[in-house]
């Protein structure tokens, strides 16, 4: 059966399906009392009748409890199983009540054998569903041979429309379940865009963040050794930490409000000034004109994570920073002296996250140490 995890009472396309299997399903419970009855109306003992109808009755009853679970995938699953267990003591009480109702004239009972077969594969599966048609089956032809009936005729009406009434029950639960687990399919797919969705986001604002706390971090310990020395100096790093201060918070405003449109070129220029104002040499090639935004998205955020791994993980006296497309590829390669061979530290989104974040982009990032020159670089695909 269908996962509870759905809700067919929020779709009203879904409702609407679920209503058609309820109504197709109880065409066959109208069988199950009609055919029966045929048998109340030919026994000419009152008290047969009676007890006849009380067993149909209660049959119907609990069938109709079961096919409903059947297509009810939020119900309880215990209230499920105890809808099942009563069909089935249900059905041990109707040999003796249905059983001898028209006895000789009319195989009232094989028609709710029937019955029981077609419900089977909606309560079980196939290796015990035959096991269980097989047991009604031999309950049929015990019936038959009590009550004086014919065997062969027992056998036809159980047997026969039994398999047929669950070849219709099976398609229709079976079409419903389809139905159901693709509607999950769905939801499934919308819950991972946003999963996807904030997980991007978390990355820019880290690559945001990250990038401009590191400088500032640097400006302000570097004001803080200059102020005893130098408080010209210091004062005008701490000017420079507190623009760069304002500068990342409206940056992340505009990030949280979906304004911001990144731009290559600004990211290039930004961490070559800040690496600049730190003492390191940087030159920067340009990157290509036909540089699609998709690309220039991506190596804008290595832009920030290298010139951010400059800084934090290095002493670099120079960095060279060039951006170069091959046919359907952009790559960026990234190289400074001066590395430390450091890890980064324990909460550092740092070269794993933006290895991530390019392989979802079909990229691939590299990093190579040759003595004390680090170099990163970064392809993510073109299109042509």
């Amino acid at each position: 059966m269908a996962s509870e995890a759905v809700t067919p009472r929020a779709d009203r396309r879904l409702r609407r399906a679920r209503q058609a299997t309820l109504v197709s399903l109880a065409t066959g419970v109208c069988a199950c009392v009609l055919l029966p009855a045929v048998g109340l109306s030919r026994e000419p003992d009152r008290g047969r009748v009676v007890l006849g109808a009380v067993g149909i009755l209660g049959f119907v009853i609990a069938q109709t409890a079961v096919l409903y679970a059947a297509v009810t995938p939020w119900l309880d699953p215990h209230w499920r199983r105890r809808a099942e267990w009563g069909l089935a003591a249900v059905a041990v009480l109707t040999v003796p009540l249905v059983g001898p109702v028209a006895a000789g004239r009319w195989p009232t009972w094989a028609w709710l054998g029937a019955a029981l077969i077609g419900m089977t594969p909606l309560l079980v599966r196939l290796p015990a569903a035959l096991a269980v048609a097989g047991g009604v089956l031999l309950v049929s032809v015990s019936v038959a041979w009590w009550t004086g009936g014919s065997v062969p005729r027992h056998l036809a009406v159980t047997g026969g429309i039994g398999v047929a009434v669950a070849a219709v029950n099976g398609f229709q639960v079976w079409f419903w379940d389809l139905l159901v687990e693709a509607r999950q399919g769905q939801a499934a797919q919308a819950r991972l865009v946003a999963v996807e969705e904030r997980l991007r986001f978390a990355r820019d604002v880290h690559d945001v963040l990250g990038h401009s706390l590191t400088v500032i971090a640097l400006k302000a310990e570097l004001a803080a050794r200059l102020a005893p020395v130098d408080s010209e100096r210091a004062g005008r790093e701490a000017a420079e930490a507190q623009r760069l201060a304002a500068s990342a918070l409206t940056e992340v405003r505009e990030t949280v409000h979906g304004y911001r449109v990144v731009d290559l070129d600004e990211q290039l220029a930004a961490v070559a000034g800040v690496l600049r104002s730190c003492g390191v040499r940087c030159i920067v090639l340009p990157p290509p004109p036909d540089l699609p935004q998709s690309a220039a998205i991506e190596l804008a955020a290595v832009v920030r994570e290298a010139g951010t791994n400059v800084l934090r993980h290095s002493r670099a006296d120079w960095c060279r920073i060039r951006i170069e497309r091959e046919d359907d590829v952009a790559r960026m390669t990234v190289a400074n002296d001066g590395a430390d061979g450091g890890d980064p530290d324990a909460h550092s989104h740092g070269l794993r996250g933006l290895a991530d974040r390019l392989a979802v982009a079909g990229g691939e990032l590299r990093v190579r140490r040759e003595g004390a020159v680090f170099t990163l670089e970064a392809t993510v695909p073109v299109a042509s």
